[in-house]
């Protein structure tokens, strides 16, 4: 008797909303899931209790204990978000967004440990906004109050919060950012109003404004490849055209002078962003005291330019591990598509902690690795599947692998040597399904 077809691998392809059809039909007619599902919601409501005691106590604990435990509240809201839970998870982030901003202008967080920390809550506040909108108004006054009268931090993306913002949210900004713009002349304030308006800009898909905006900017190669990528995407290819020849001509002698208050570093940076220049301008900025208002500029750039190349996000994942913000640097890896070999290092520091999340880079570098056709490389991949086992057995995965090794044998089954390989570093290969 032949063992039941595994349907997990087809069920992954599903949709959430099909996936949610087909249990609930399946729950009307089987009281026992009925019940088993009722309880899981209903253990979510404790859950977030957990994790405002978690916050409750937390603050009374050292740094390294107080990271532990708002990472333990930072899980759990990410494992309710995942699973799409009904629950209201917006008050929750945003609580521990603010501790965290809150506990960063108490402590000395050379570390970057509790930074960490606050990045990724800043992230699942977002999705927290999205899932259940808030009131747009009282969100656009938070955004609008850490980024006009905070310590510098969190860094925010207008575009995360867009769809929760709305109309209202997006236009109490608008409103602040003129007003702003129209009473300082000069300073940080009007610095961030700036940085605010070409953000509204590109959330709100104002081609014109967002092209006015960065041309009136001093000229940088960085900006004038942005203006270029904008015109394209809006499907206005001769101007793109036209705006790349003009600075590709450009004499760069008729670029702005640096400010004389910047680091000098800074010069550096603007002219070449990389990881090198970036980590030589947090050292200088870091003794003169002016790093928390550098590196949100200079990250903002780095992220800038990582959305338009791969080389370009790995400047900005090296850069970031080059603060030791291992965590940031995975984000960014996966959200900017970073190069195999530097998701592939990222993996194997990742896997011990976070086992599930590095899965989909081994198995990218499986198949990479076996497109290549060579005996040497045949065995490399051998080698990664017995990771892969290990990383998948860490995370309680046993039985996919088991499954992704068998699909993978039959479809490339004819390729002999591999086969070879994966049987001579002893990974057993399932029995196709009816044998």
């Amino acid at each position: 008797m032949s063992s039941p077809t595994d349907l997990r691998p087809y069920l992954r392809t599903l949709d959430a909303e099909t996936l949610a059809d087909l249990l609930h039909a399946q729950a009307e007619r089987d009281p026992e899931l009925r019940q088993a599902l009722e309880n899981r919601f209903a253990t979510q409501g404790s859950d977030v209790a957990e994790a405002h005691r978690l916050l409750d106590t937390a603050v009374l604990a050292g740094n390294v204990e107080y990271a532990a435990k708002v990472g333990s509240v930072l899980d759990t809201l990410q494992r309710l978000l995942d699973a799409g839970s009904r629950a209201d998870l917006a008050p929750l982030a945003r609580r521990t967004v603010d501790d965290i901003s809150e506990m960063l202008e108490q402590i000395d967080d050379t570390s970057g440990e509790v930074a960490d920390r606050l990045d990724r809550a800043v992230e699942l506040y977002a999705r927290a906004c999205v899932a259940r909108p808030p009131d747009p108004e009282s969100l656009a006054a938070w955004i609008l109050e850490v980024e006009f009268d905070g310590p510098g931090w969190p860094a925010i993306e207008l575009a995360d919060f867009a769809s929760a913002l709305g109309e209202k949210g997006i236009a109490r900004i608008q409103s602040t950012v003129d007003k702003v713009l129209a009473e300082q002349p000069s300073g940080a304030k009007r610095e961030t109003a700036e940085r605010l308006r070409e953000e509204l800009a590109e959330v709100s898909g104002d081609v014109d404004a967002l092209v006015a905006i960065l041309a009136a900017k001093p000229p940088r190669v960085d900006v004038s490849l942005k203006i270029v990528r904008v015109l394209r995407a809006a499907g206005r290819h001769s101007e793109a055209i036209a705006h790349a020849a003009r600075a590709l001509t450009h004499d760069k002698k008729e670029e702005a002078p640096q400010a004389e208050k910047d680091p000098l570093s800074r010069k550096d940076f603007d002219e070449n962003p990389t990881a090198a220049t970036y980590l030589a301008l947090r050292e200088e900025s870091l003794e003169t005291g002016r790093w928390v208002a550098q590196r949100k500029t200079a990250l903002a750039r780095l992220r800038e330019l990582a959305a338009g190349s791969t080389p370009a996000a790995d400047e900005l994942v090296r850069a970031l591990l080059g603060e030791d913000r291992a965590d940031e640097a995975w984000r960014a890896a996966v959200r900017f598509e970073a190069s195999l070999p530097v998701r592939v290092e990222l993996a194997d520091a990742r896997s011990v902690a976070h086992p599930a999340e590095t899965i989909p880079v081994y198995r990218d570098h499986v198949e990479e690795l076996i497109t290549r056709k060579d005996p040497n490389s045949y065995r490399e991949a051998a080698r990664q599947l017995r990771k892969l086992r290990t990383v998948h057995k860490k995370a309680g995965m046993a039985e996919e692998f088991s499954s992704y090794l068998g699909t993978l044998v039959e479809i490339h089954k004819r390729k002999t040597r591999l086969i070879a390989e994966v049987k001579a570093a002893r990974i057993a290969i399932p029995k196709p399904v009816g044998a």
